[in-house]
């Protein structure tokens, strides 16, 4: 009986918990309102990136320390990349805090809206404004249609989203943008009042929004820019003290236009300048310094790649065996090394670390899967990664020549990277310099052992012929 009450006082006090932090979960709500909302989105490309500016009022009466981003279900799970800053300062004085900010849920959402909370760095007082910036990154967001075109065609391509921005605080005013990569425009949704000036859709004003307003629009444009997708991307970076880098990738490419049809005539091609969605050419961005550059597919070398190097970068322009057009693939692998003392450093507890940057080399590229190894040289313990986003990290074993107890390999995976994802990464670990006497230890063991059993078998085949 005592136990049955102990759990009805539990539940009670549970119930009670849920219900005032609904409370303040909606009182907050009713205490922010957007001053002005300013979205502009960029088609382009295949990857699409929206700049929204907001101006956040606190109407309360009390600090608010958080602000709330909402996104309908169909949008968020094509969000590659979100990033927050707060704006402090006028025009040329303007400057730019990084805000932390990360997904959160709310009960009763409507419609199954997403949500990411904004940390403001301090709290926003009763009747103050704070103006926040935020950029977030789409990939796989523009439908091919038509889905299937002949090499001479363009391609059109559709984008949906919605007039008004999705929030759940209640706007004031605001406007939206989306900028089109040219001046064709098939047709779009007019939610008045709408204009368009060259490549440039204006939605809006609008005015008094109330909260989780929506408008659906849909676009349809011409978009010829190379759908370049990365499929699969395996980096490994393999550290040796003995003063280099060897970086070797394997790349799974494909085109996810829209898918080509009918029979491709290399003369047309090269003729008639046909296939404007297809593309032949690809850069990698590579770091200064670069050496022993190789570039090769399964059936051998390939000799159509430039490479440009200065102080700065280096840039490795390469040309697959064939253009790729909608629904075409092709796999390939780059390699090069680096000097070891650009990448290698040793931090003021004597531990050593690589600091190197996370992503793809190809520009203007979606990478589905990345998965990047560093192979730690033999000996080495006591591994970890610091990576400025959130990554699957475990440890694995790789056998080289002459190893004994095999190398750490540090992999780290991540899935959905833009360009973006390019920032510096650390992987840390302890090493012991005495480890890099064992491979030259076991080269000389082995000299000496061919030395004596030669002389061996000399003085045998000696006696045997006296």
């Amino acid at each position: 009986m005592e136990a049955l009450r102990s759990l009805a006082r539990l539940l009670l006090a549970f119930t009670i918990f849920s219900n005032l932090s609904l409370l303040a979960c909606s009182s907050s709500l009713q205490d922010i309102q957007i001053a002005t909302a300013e979205r502009r989105i960029d088609v382009s490309s295949h990857i699409i990136k929206a700049f929204l500016t907001l101006k956040v009022e606190n109407t309360g009466t009390s600090p608010i320390s958080e602000v709330l981003l909402a996104f309908p279900p169909t949008q968020v799970d094509h969000i590659s990349s979100l990033k927050a800053a707060l704006t402090v300062g006028k025009k040329k004085k303007k400057s730019y805090v990084p805000l932390e900010v990360n997904p959160t849920e709310l009960p009763d959402a409507p419609n199954g809206t997403k949500y990411f909370k904004i940390l403001l760095l301090n709290p926003l007082s009763a009747g103050e404004t704070a103006t926040v910036e935020v950029l977030y990154v789409l990939t796989h967001s523009l439908e091919p249609f038509p889905a299937e075109i002949s090499q001479s065609e363009s391609q059109l391509v559709y984008y949906r989203d919605s007039a008004i921005i999705l929030s759940p605080y209640y706007i004031k005013q605001q406007t939206t943008f989306i900028k089109t990569p040219s001046t064709r425009v098939e047709s779009f949704t007019r939610v008045d009042p709408t204009t368009r000036a060259g490549i440039e859709l204006k939605y809006g004003p609008y005015k008094d929004c109330p909260a989780y307003s929506y408008a659906p629009v849909l676009v349809h444009f011409e978009n010829n820019s190379p759908f370049a997708v990365v499929e699969e991307l395996v980096r490994e970076i393999e550290i040796s003290h003995w003063g280099s880098l060897q970086i070797t990738e394997h790349y799974t490419l494909a085109h996810t236009g829209a898918r080509h049809k009918g029979v491709f005539s290399r003369v047309d091609y090269q003729a008639r300048s046909s296939g404007v969605s297809s593309f032949k050419h690809l850069l990698a961005r590579l770091p200064p310094r670069v050496h022993s550059v190789f570039y090769r597919d399964q059936i051998g070398n390939i000799s159509s790649s430039h490479l440009r190097t200065d102080y700065r970068r280096s840039e490795l322009e390469i040309e697959p065996r064939y253009p790729l057009f909608g629904g075409w693939k092709a796999t390939f692998v780059i390699g090069y090394g680096l000097p070891l003392q650009d990448f290698l450093f040793e931090s003021p507890d004597g531990r050593r670390y690589l600091n190197f940057t996370f992503g793809c080399p190809l520009v203007e590229t979606v990478v589905d899967k990345l998965t990047l190894k560093v192979v730690l040289p033999e000996g080495s313990k006591d591994p970890s990664a610091v990576v400025p986003f959130t990554v699957d990290q475990h440890l694995e074993t790789k056998y080289s020549y002459l190893d004994i107890v095999g190398r750490t390999v540090v992999v780290l995976e991540k899935k959905n990277v833009v360009p973006e994802h390019n920032s510096p990464f650390q992987v840390y670990y302890s090493f012991n310099p005495v480890f890099m006497l064992a491979e030259p230890m076991m080269l000389t063991s082995v000299f000496f052992f061919l030395f004596m059993a030669s002389v061996a078998y000399l003085h045998v085949d000696f006696s045997i012929s006296k």
